[in-house]
């Protein structure tokens, strides 16, 4: 992976973002999840490791429906409900994250949600723990806000 520094390239950092966005989209078609479209913009980002995308409800056009999160670290989704802002969506993924990581390290399937192939488990719930702890850190960073 490219430093953090090779990202204040206003091309590469554009290219970067665009991928991410792909990732995005294909990740929510993959997963069925309706919607009006993913934000032309990351709401947040910090190239190459994390962008923040809202994604339009359909049932209430203008809002948003989920929070869409992609980079060096598993694209995912949440409901735009528990979080109003990139920052409280960054908390949720990481309270999210950490909750699915703790059944895995206990070799426990999550009730709801997987994460790669069984024989994977440990060394995915250790790497899901990790960015969690990230995520978390960041959204409790006053001074990036």
């Amino acid at each position: 992976m490219a430093d953090s520094d090779d990202y204040e390239d206003p091309e590469l950092e554009a290219r970067w973002l665009a991928e991410q966005r792909g990732n995005v989209q294909r990740y929510l078609q993959e997963q069925g999840v309706h919607h009006r479209g993913v934000s032309s913009a990351a709401v947040w980002f910090v190239a190459p490791y994390i962008s923040v995308w809202t994604v339009g409800s359909v049932a209430a056009p203008g809002a948003i429906g989920w929070w869409a999160i992609s980079g060096d670290l598993p694209t995912d989704y949440l409901s735009g409900q528990g979080a109003t802002d990139a920052r409280s969506a960054l908390a949720a993924f990481s309270r999210r994250w950490r909750d699915v990581a703790a059944y895995m390290l206990r070799g426990e399937t999550h009730p709801t949600i997987a994460v790669g192939s069984p024989e994977d488990t440990y060394e995915l719930g250790d790497l899901l723990q990790r960015r969690a702890r990230i995520l978390d850190d960041w959204a409790g960073d006053d001074e990036i806000w």
